[in-house]
């Protein structure tokens, strides 16, 4: 249409021009052309009719364009609507994670809207080729400006696929840690142990060496226990041993490792290395603590701290 009204604009410029070239006989300037339609004014203003004329003869040609453009947009944007919504439904009630989901969703929303906008106007006489110049080009720049920003889409991407964590675990990433809390596209976010909101940029964390504590079902605990020089360790071995035993969260089918680690500046040092399920690791670790703590003090096995013996001479 605009290609069109262009063609009948030039066509109403030529027609003046031709009639202030016959009447001058030479090649028409512009005050020639004022002149013409001072001199000439019934020609101009046929001419002009003829113009004005065109163009709503093109226009009421085409109204049928547009009232069927319109109806494929309002038919396509239901029918897109529609569709989201049956996939929404059937992702959800699959296995794939909730991000993962949302992703896939909010990217077929974009290809069906462009895909919808092409054939609007398509049916408008907008030629194919030129819309998908004008698509291509703009994300051609939109691609340049935005390349930390898609980085970051890439990661989330990648994470997606990969899935070294989901939500519910404990990282740590990039120095800080937390439980993930949502993986957007451009972030994941995490919540801290004092409930902060760590936010990292799916580009960094895609390329950064990620410590999922959340990523095997079970964990060993890790723990050091220290008694003095003068104390039997045969004694203390065999009282750590007799809690890590009793305790029901412990998997007892996994051998409890407790031995002397080794000889410090002022106490023998024991590690004990128990396993448990990994939603139970800080219960354990917490419960070990403090029991053995309590047992130490009932048998009377001393829990030393650092000292400095100072011979004065």
């Amino acid at each position: 249409m605009i290609t069109k009204l262009i063609w009948l604009a030039e066509s109403a410029v030529s027609s003046v021009s031709e009639a202030v070239s016959d009447t001058e006989g030479h090649e028409p300037t512009l005050g020639d052309a004022v002149t013409g339609i001072v001199d000439n004014p019934e020609e101009t203003i046929s001419a002009l009719n003829e113009f004005f004329g065109n163009i709503g003869k093109a226009m009421l040609g085409m109204v049928p364009k547009i009232i069927f453009a319109v109806i494929i947009l309002i038919i396509g944007l239901i029918i897109t609507k529609l569709s989201l919504k049956l996939l929404s439904k059937g992702l959800s009630k699959s296995k794939m994670e909730v991000t993962v989901t949302k992703f896939t969703t909010q990217l077929l929303k974009i290809i069906m809207y462009v895909l919808l906008i092409t054939i609007v106007l398509s049916i408008l006489g907008i030629p194919a080729t030129s819309i998908i110049t004008v698509i291509g080009t703009a994300g051609v720049a939109i691609g340049l400006a935005l390349q930390d920003s898609l980085s970051n889409v890439a990661g989330g991407f990648l994470l997606m696929v990969s899935k070294p964590f989901k939500i519910g675990d404990y990282i740590i990433s990039n120095g800080v840690e937390g439980t993930v809390s949502a993986i957007s596209i451009l972030h994941t976010r995490l919540n801290s142990a004092s409930n902060q909101a760590v936010f990292i940029p799916n580009g960094q964390a895609i390329n950064a060496t990620i410590i999922n504590n959340n990523g095997n079902d079970t964990r060993r605990v890790d723990l050091m226990f220290s008694i003095s020089y003068n104390d039997d360790f045969s004694e203390a071995q065999s009282i750590i041993r007799e809690i890590i035993d009793k305790h029901e969260k412990i998997l007892h089918e996994i051998p409890a490792t407790v031995r002397m680690k080794e000889h410090g500046d002022s106490a023998i040092i024991i590690v004990a290395r128990p396993w448990c399920k990994t939603e139970d690791y800080w219960s354990v670790y917490f419960d070990l603590t403090e029991q053995v703590r309590a047992a130490f003090i009932e048998h009377e096995i001393e829990i030393p701290f650092n000292q400095l013996d100072v011979h004065m001479i």
